[in-house]
């Protein structure tokens, strides 16, 4: 490493506070990308496996060869860095490019779609340069300080080529926060979550169902985003296999947990653990309903109690971690725990909707929904913010490393090891044969799963 060159890692930050100064030359980004996984194409199979378009299309409303600088996100399991690049467009028919300027009574003629650009992936360089142009002369001297720069003068016609392949990905002497204590809150936050989004499933604090068909017939959200469906390239892997179109590696997965749930993946979706825990009744009736799920939360007809389990249910910490989130979020027990976790978040609304709801006052459907929608983006984005400062960076390096910070002082343990020291954790097939580390309260686990690629390089072009 020269004097002033700083890390790979360290660079992104410096391209996040700075990316309102910085535009990148999309051409050549994606005439030398390299797709990282597989090639997905919009439409779907029917049962012959002909591809049937949609009867829509985007096409790009900024054609040009600068594209703001995207956002660049860490992922949470893997030593991997992306780039996310969003982008006007414009929907028009398939067939003769007619623009949709309107949908359920609102203007549709500029749209975003989002483009991912893998910068690292699994620990190794994918984007070896990108070429940018620099606004601002404070951002061009901070760059070159850095060693990123040869430029000698600040211009900001020039194109400037930003060598990504020749810097270190990680810095030697990175420190990162500890661990303690992450595990449990995030999961707290996730099952808050996955109960709010069962809930609004298909419901909207905006617009009405008919609106939301429109939406979905015009293949968009009901965020306004656009969403086309999409298949595989291929029809057959193992053909795509053979002939080359596709091909695998070993991706190295790494999760946090605790030493009594190893991951949050061990955690069931809401509908699923409301059918094993609960019982939804008619009240008049008295009928148990059939498959539940809290879509029908909102039916005033119907109320909920705890399921009789038999003598040979056992329960887990994954159950015990659940139970009292539930038994609060539904009015079975009052613990105080979702109130907690809503206000810690700031989604205070929602927080006094359900007070409310225990002492018997009266709200519309329509303020339980927008109480909803905002608690959901306020726990998504705090969850966010914990992994993209806390766990993210530190799954990074252990990642590119294959070890863990100096401070981390930890034992590597078999996944037998781990289960006979910790009894209640449970390992998947994948996990079996991973490799663990206890570390204070929480449990890092490391193992290899098989990745498909398609092989080609990818020119990223809307159809």
């Amino acid at each position: 490493m020269t004097k002033n060159q700083i890390s790979l890692v360290e660079l992104i930050q410096v391209f996040a506070q700075s990316r309102n100064n910085i535009i990148v030359n999309i051409k050549h980004l994606q005439e030398y990308y390299q797709r990282t996984g597989i090639k997905r194409i919009r439409g779907v199979r029917n049962e012959n496996g002909e591809l049937l378009q949609p009867w829509l299309r985007t096409e790009y409303m900024d054609d040009t060869e600068y594209v703001a600088l995207g956002e660049f996100q860490f992922n949470r399991n893997t030593a991997t860095i992306n780039m996310l690049i969003k982008r006007r467009v414009k929907l028009a028919k398939f067939e003769d490019k007619t623009p949709t300027i309107e949908v359920a009574g609102l203007l549709v003629n500029d749209l975003n779609t989002f483009n991912n650009y893998t910068i690292v992936s699994d620990g190794k360089i994918n984007v070896k340069s990108l070429q940018v142009k620099i606004s601002s002369k404070k951002v061009f001297d901070l760059l070159k300080e850095k060693g990123i720069l040869d430029a000698e003068e600040f211009d900001f016609r020039a194109e400037h080529t930003i060598q990504l392949d020749n810097l270190p990905l990680v810095s030697a002497n990175s420190r990162y926060s500890s661990l303690d204590g992450l595990f449990n809150e995030l999961a707290e936050i996730k099952v808050l979550t996955s109960i709010i989004c069962a809930h609004l499933k298909k419901e909207s604090d905006v617009f009405i169902d008919a609106q939301l068909d429109e939406f979905k017939k015009h293949y968009l959200s009901k965020n306004i985003y656009i969403n086309f469906p999409t298949t595989n390239e291929y029809t057959d892997i193992n053909e795509a296999l053979d002939n080359g179109t596709i091909d695998s590696k070993l991706s190295y997965k790494i999760d946090i947990g605790s030493q009594d749930i190893l991951n949050l993946s061990k955690l069931p979706s809401a509908n699923r653990f409301l059918n094993r825990m609960y019982r939804l009744y008619d009240k008049e009736t008295g009928e148990i309903i059939v498959k539940p799920s809290f879509e029908m939360a909102f039916n005033q007809n119907l109320t909920v109690r705890h399921r009789l389990l038999s003598s040979r249910t056992k329960i887990t910490k994954v159950d015990e971690l659940m139970k009292p989130i539930f038994d609060d979020f539904l009015g079975l027990e009052q613990n105080g725990i979702v109130g907690s976790i809503l206000k810690k978040v700031g989604a205070d609304s929602l927080a006094q909707l359900l007070q409310d709801k225990q002492t018997g006052t009266q709200f519309s459907k329509e303020e339980m929904v927008a109480a909803l929608t905002i608690a959901n983006t306020k726990l998504e984005q705090y969850a966010e913010n914990i992994y993209q400062e806390k766990i993210s960076p530190l799954v990074f390096y252990i990642g590119c490393t294959g070890v863990l910070p100096d401070k981390m002082e930890a034992k590597a343990i078999t996944a037998e090891e781990a289960a006979a020291k910790y009894p209640n954790l449970q390992f998947s097939k994948d996990e079996q044969e991973g490799t663990f580390f206890a570390v204070s309260d929480s449990m890092i686990g490391i193992y290899a799963k098989t990745e498909y690629y398609s092989k080609e390089v990818a020119i990223l072009n809307h159809l």
